[in-house]
């Protein structure tokens, strides 16, 4: 009680005591947001990667059922054979000349079914009749024992239902070569043979599938090398994993069935994901080490850690020092605010300090000295408005002149009889009329067209009609706006780098459709082409510009720049401008617009 008392009168005495409680009440909700930011980005962390990593283990297992189910179907259709199936019915262990040829082409069957499965490593067939093993890897082994394995007798109750083998033992042939059936680097798919007979006998087709091909596959799942992956199948038995041997072997049960549940180990020091097959019921497990997952935020972690300490050191060292130094310059403050109040603008605060209080006494002197000035400035910003407004009216007047002065060389043209100086001007003057008109950035398909053909035509007149130009809106897009000037670029382009080289027969085609959600204006000319390194280096210069800041940087390809800088500003970053060509034959610049961006601007401009 005694402390507390003391507490509550150091409080209440002493400012420096309540500058410093102050501070802290200030920074503990940063340091409650601080300690919290920092476990909610662990959990967001784990829950990003979770979602990333369980979205790319159930592609993982699609791979491994369609790759059994392909290697079930091929196993059926062996099983099936009929040219397989005739060829095994002797019986005997001395097999005859006949029994030999038959053999011979089995092991040619198979082996070429080998061959082509890549996903396979071996065929075998276990023919009870002679109690041989016949394989596509190592020929014909002599197996009498074979009756009594296990395999064989799981394949005889399955009843020609598939069996998967998962060898527990390694053996090999005289020549050195692996065991058909006794291979730890494979697994062996078992089926009866002849499905369809009543009398199935007992010969077992085997199919091998390597180990490594699924292994190689997850390993990519594995972020770094102290991941594991671990493929399970319906009956929970360990088909691959990555972790050593020696590894797998030396886990406890109770940290096996962890593993196999996708349970945290009871370290709690791994994040264990698990994915199951719906249609298999093949699981995936992916153990990852909690300290790679935040081997990266974890510097951050401590950052702001050290931040907290700082900030209550320097909590402390500020409300002495505000203490030691406030007094003189609040009263010298609050004393020229009275003045400022009563209207006395002309006051001014000496200050000899470069603080914090120096800076605030150099502020009261500046705002005195702009409301001294307040009314001067107003003055002087309606006469800045004013001349604003007047070159306003100079712009509206320009365009006027322009198209003035086209007028009169137009009528000068027709009274000499020059048709088609007359024409061209003609065009002109309505091409710049459009191009130059106040109020409007978009117009509609069929206006953007009839601009062009105004363009067309000037170009058609300069070059001696040695290009034609065809125009085709379909009918649900010429009510469409679209930026007016957007396929200008790309029309002189077409003209001056493509069709301007051919002495006739140039074709150039102007085209607008919707495909599905979206507007796609196409210019395609038959000129002559784009060198391959020329338009390598205008698909790089698009491919740079990705944002919609709107800033387009010169060069040559400054048209083309500014079509992509205007429609990613206006229409949005899923807005689209490619350019297809080949060297001889032509090149086709296409546009491809969202349609409801196409829709709203027209109305809103409207409106």
């Amino acid at each position: 009680m005694k402390r507390l008392r003391r507490l509550k009168e150091t409080f209440t005495q002493s400012i420096q005591a309540k500058l410093t409680s102050y501070f802290i009440l200030i920074l503990l909700p940063l340091i409650c947001f601080s300690l919290y930011a920092n476990d909610r980005s662990h959990n967001i962390l784990e829950q990003e990667l979770g979602e990333r990593t369980m979205s790319a283990m159930g592609s993982a297992l699609e791979y491994v059922d369609l790759t059994m189910d392909g290697i079930k179907n091929l196993t059926t259709l062996l099983a099936t054979d009929s040219s397989l199936t005739s060829r095994l019915k002797h019986s005997g262990d001395q097999l005859s000349e006949e029994a030999l040829l038959d053999f011979t082409q089995v092991m040619l069957q198979i082996t070429n079914t080998t061959n082509i499965n890549t996903s396979v490593s071996g065929v075998t067939i276990y023919h009870g009749g002679s109690k041989r093993l016949i394989s596509s890897r190592i020929g014909a082994l002599y197996r009498p024992e074979a009756a009594s394995e296990p395999w064989f007798k799981d394949v005889m109750r399955s009843n020609g239902s598939y069996v998967l083998y998962l060898p527990e033992k390694h053996e090999e042939a005289l020549m050195g070569w692996a065991d058909p059936v006794y291979d730890q680097e494979q697994i062996v798919l078992m089926q009866l043979m002849d499905l369809y007979s009543r009398d199935r006998g007992s010969n077992v087709l085997m199919l091998s599938i390597p180990k490594r091909q699924m292994l190689s596959y997850l390993r990519n799942l594995a972020p770094s090398e102290a991941s594991k992956v671990y493929l399970f199948d319906e009956r929970d038995r360990l088909i691959v994993t990555n972790a050593p041997d020696a590894e797998v072997k030396t886990l406890s049960s109770e940290e096996w069935q962890a593993i196999q549940s996708g349970r945290n180990g009871p370290d709690g020091k791994n994040m264990v994901l698990r994915a199951e097959s719906p249609r298999s019921g093949w699981s995936l497990v992916l153990m990852q080490p909690e300290g790679e997952i935040y081997k990266k935020s974890r510097p951050l972690e401590l950052f702001s850690y050290w931040i907290i300490g700082i900030s209550c050191v320097l909590a402390f060292w500020s409300s002495w020092l505000i203490y030691s130094n406030i007094a003189a310059p609040i009263s010298s403050l609050v004393s020229g605010m009275k003045q400022l109040r009563r209207g006395n603008f002309d006051a001014q605060l000496k200050n000899n300090r470069q603080d914090e209080l120096g800076y605030l006494t150099d502020a009261f002197n500046q705002t005195v000295e702009q409301q001294r000035h307040l009314i001067r400035d107003i003055y002087e910003q309606q006469l800045r408005l004013t001349k604003t407004e007047l070159k306003f009216l100079q712009s509206q007047i320009n365009p006027h002149f322009l198209y003035n002065t086209l007028d009169s060389i137009y009528w000068s043209a027709k009274n000499y009889d020059a048709d088609e100086i007359s024409e061209m001007v003609l065009n002109l003057s309505r091409f710049f009329r459009l191009s130059l008109s106040k109020g409007r950035d978009t117009f509609t398909v069929e206006e953007n067209f009839a601009h062009l053909k105004y363009y067309i035509r000037v170009q058609q007149l300069r070059f001696v009609d040695q290009f034609t130009a065809s125009f085709h809106a379909a009918a649900d897009t010429e009510g469409l706006y679209v930026l007016k000037l957007l396929l200008q670029p790309l029309v002189e382009n077409a003209i001056l780098h493509g069709l301007e080289k051919r002495e006739s027969g140039g074709e150039l085609h102007i085209s607008a459709e919707r495909r599905e959600e979206r507007l796609v204006l196409t210019v395609a000319d038959n000129g002559k082409g784009i060198p391959e390194e020329r338009l390598y280096r205008i698909r790089t210069s698009l491919s740079r510009m990705g944002g919609r800041d709107g800033e387009v940087p010169g060069g040559e390809f400054f048209g083309l720049l500014n079509v992509k800088s205007r429609i990613k500003l206006y229409y949005g970053d899923t807005a689209e401008f490619t350019i297809e060509s080949e060297e001889g034959r032509g090149t086709v610049s296409r546009i491809e617009l969202p349609l409801d961006r196409c829709i709203n601007q027209g109305e809103e401009e409207e409106s």
